[in-house]
Parts: structure tokens; C-alpha cells; sequence
């Protein structure tokens, strides 16, 4: 079970079965929302549980981001036909047994970085 909050503690949420697809994004709008490259985790939607109320932000056509309203914690990612929503894997709490298995979106990436880990290429252009 994997369990996580926002920094005030406002959003808790708990994903009682695997989660799968742990990937680095790096396109500009997770850069611009994060601060940095996005890292995240898949789960189904029936096997998460959110506690709160996250502000959703519709970043595109295709996706929203939610996000705690109290301290702007990036918690969510949900693309509007999926089945399952992306969490952040910083906001996991303790050990969490993950590892990353990809970056994505990489032609977007800033150039104050690089990407030395041995995680694969996923989509390149954003």
C-alpha cells in the first residue's frame, strides 16, 4: 500500500493495490509545475482513496493536475480518458520499493541537467 500527503497535510491518500509505470516526465509543463522534471507513479482510480479536496487544474485538452489548494502541493496527474491517475512519488511517505523504469517527454528537458541513470526512453516530444 502506498500512502502519501501534500506538505500541510490537507490531501492524504492511500493506493491499496501495485502501482505501476514509475517514470520521470521532464515535458515543460511538468517542469513548470514542479519546478523540475516530474516523477510519478500509476494506480487505478477504484484503488485510490483521497482524503481532501484537491484543486484540479485542466493543463490541456487531455490532462489535469491536481494540486492541494492550502500549500499548491503537485500531487495528481489525470488524462481525461484514463482509468487510472499519476502520483507524485515525492509526496510518497517512507520506503516505497519503486524504482524509476523510464523518462519521458526527454526533448523537453532543461538543459541545467542530465539524465545519467539507466531508466529507458519513453515519448520524446511533448
Amino acid at each position: 500500500m502506498l500512502k502519501g500527503s501534500c506538505l500541510c497535510g490537507t490531501i492524504t491518500f492511500t493506493a491499496a493495490k501495485a502501482a505501476r509505470d514509475p517514470a520521470a516526465c521532464h515535458c515543460t509543463q511538468c517542469r513548470k509545475q514542479s519546478g523540475h522534471h516530474w516523477a510519478s507513479v500509476q494506480v487505478m482510480d477504484d484503488d485510490l482513496q483521497i482524503t481532501g479536496t484537491p484543486r484540479w487544474y485542466a493543463s490541456s485538452t487531455t490532462a489535469k493536475r491536481g494540486f492541494c489548494p492550502t500549500c499548491g502541493s503537485f500531487l495528481f496527474w489525470k488524462g481525461q480518458a484514463d482509468l487510472d491517475t499519476g502520483i507524485s512519488l515525492g509526496v510518497l511517505d517512507g520506503a516505497t520499493g519503486l524504482r524509476l523504469e523510464r523518462h519521458i517527454f526527454t526533448d523537453d528537458k532543461g538543459d541545467y541537467y542530465d539524465i545519467s541513470d539507466n531508466a529507458s526512453d519513453g515519448p520524446s516530444k511533448t
